[in-house]
Formats: C-alpha cells, structure tokens, sequence
C-alpha cells in the first residue's frame, strides 16, 4: 500500500477495491482457460506419457463392416479378468470413411478421461488396427494410450481391397478404398515412422487370407508377433484372431501391468 501513501482515505479505497477486482477477474479467467474442476488436458499428456502400473478401460474397435461379434468374446475375456471393456459401434456399416471411424474412437476415449480414468488401452481388430493408428496420429494417442494391441491389421493394405477395386469398383467403398495398398489415406500415415506411437503389439497370423501379404501387419517400433513365432503348430485364420485362445492369452498378458514382451510358448497351452 505504500504507493498510495500520498492518496487521501477515500482514493486509497477506490483504488485498493480496483486492484481486488482485477485479481478476481484474472482468477475467473484462468479457471475458465483450463476447464473448472478438471484438468486442461489428460494426465498422461502432462506427465509426458500414461503411468504404466495405472489401468484404465479398454476400447476395441472392430474391422472392416464394423460387426462386433468376435471382439465381443475378447471384450469378455477382459472383463472376466477385472478389466472395463467396451466394444466400439461404428458409424453407419462400418465400410464408412476410416477417418469417420477414429473421430469416433477419439470421442469415446475423451469420454472415458473425462470420467477420470487415468488412460485408456485400445484394440483395433483388422481395418480397426488402422483405425487406432489413425487416431494415435491426429488425436496424440501416445497422451492418452496406455497401450495398443493390434490383430491382424493391414498397415501397409490388402490386395484384397486392390482386387475389390479392380473388379467391382461399385462395391468397394470408402473404407475398401483406404485399405488399398499405397492409397492416399495409407500414405499419410507414415507408416515406416514408429516416433509418437504409445507402446503397441501387433499381433499377426501367416494362415491370413484377408489380410495379404499378412506381414502387412508389420509396424516399424511396434512389438511384432506373428501367432506361429511363439506357437509353431497352431492355425489361425484372419476372423479367428479374437477368439482364438492362444490370442486372447496373448492379448491378456500385454494388458497388465508388467513389461510389454514377446509373448512365450506358455501361451500355447
């Protein structure tokens, strides 16, 4: 108060009344710029990544076609395990624009850090592996990812989305487009860059017949397992890769808390 020592008592006042209402307003503003009662932004953002011994709900996202039935027996196997599972309903058929698709997924991982969970993990089956790597890259997915477990994903695309084209262009639409191998969606994604992805396993199977080459799961800076690596004698087709009992052991054990390793033959069992 010694700058207004030469005020009379009612300047002195005024002026110290307009000084606490500058101070209120400046309080009022900061707390709206970062949201009262809730942080600015995710934990994980601010801490530089999410805290690997804190687990939160695990989103799956389906594949091309959007059903949900095999991923519904994965999301069971999570629950039985103590785990909060939510099987995620795509826009439309699920054949939609793959963009579509990973706005949609932002939004249900934004709900669930809204509700207070400390990150997510997430799932992408086929087409919805792409769909993950989609949102890692334009919604900072390694803010908010715990940990992404892909099954069978087409990374680098399909012939089988070429051959769809080529032959039936009617019947191939925006997301058949996309799986395309080296189509403008793909392209963008930066594929061979693995720098900004959360920890991530892309688990794979040689007996792929959707997705081929099948080795085009393979994401540089993911953890890279195909099923017959780890398991030399077992099959497993593309639609079997949510339900097969080795995956799911594969998938339960990547979702804990401990380093995320090359599965073992334990799994096999």
């Amino acid at each position: 108060m010694t700058r207004f020592a030469g005020l009379s008592r009612r300047r002195q006042l005024l002026f110290g009344t307009i000084t606490l209402v500058v101070a209120a307003v400046a309080a009022t503003v900061a707390v709206i710029t970062t949201g009262a009662g809730r942080p600015s932004q995710p934990v994980a953002a601010r801490s530089g990544g999410p805290v690997q011994d804190e687990l939160g709900p695990v989103i799956l996202v389906p594949g091309y076609g959007g059903s949900t039935s095999a991923l519904d027996v994965l999301a069971d196997h999570i629950r039985a395990a103590g785990r909060t599972a939510t099987v995620l309903r795509l826009p439309g058929t699920g054949t939609g624009s793959l963009l579509t698709d990973a706005a949609q997924l932002n939004s249900t991982v934004d709900a669930d850090l809204r509700r207070g969970a400390p990150s997510v993990d997430v799932i992408g089956y086929s087409a919805g592996g792409v769909v993950a790597l989609i949102w890692a890259r334009r919604y900072d997915g390694a803010a908010s990812a715990r940990r992404v477990i892909t099954l069978g994903s087409p990374f680098h695309g399909t012939r089988l989305a070429t051959a769809a084209e080529a032959l039936a262009p009617g019947a191939c639409p925006p997301a058949c487009q996309q799986l395309v191998p080296g189509s403008q969606l793909l392209d963008g994604l930066d594929v061979a860059d693995a720098a900004g992805l959360p920890r991530w396993m892309s688990v794979w199977t040689r007996d792929d017949e959707v997705v081929t080459p099948p080795d085009s799961a393979r994401l540089p800076g993911a953890l890279d397992v195909q099923v017959q690596s780890v398991c030399p004698a077992v099959s497993v087709s593309h639609s079997q890769l949510p339900t097969s009992p080795v995956v799911i052991a594969m998938v339960l054990r990547a979702l804990g808390t401990g380093p995320m390793t090359t599965p073992t033959a334990a799994v096999c069992g």
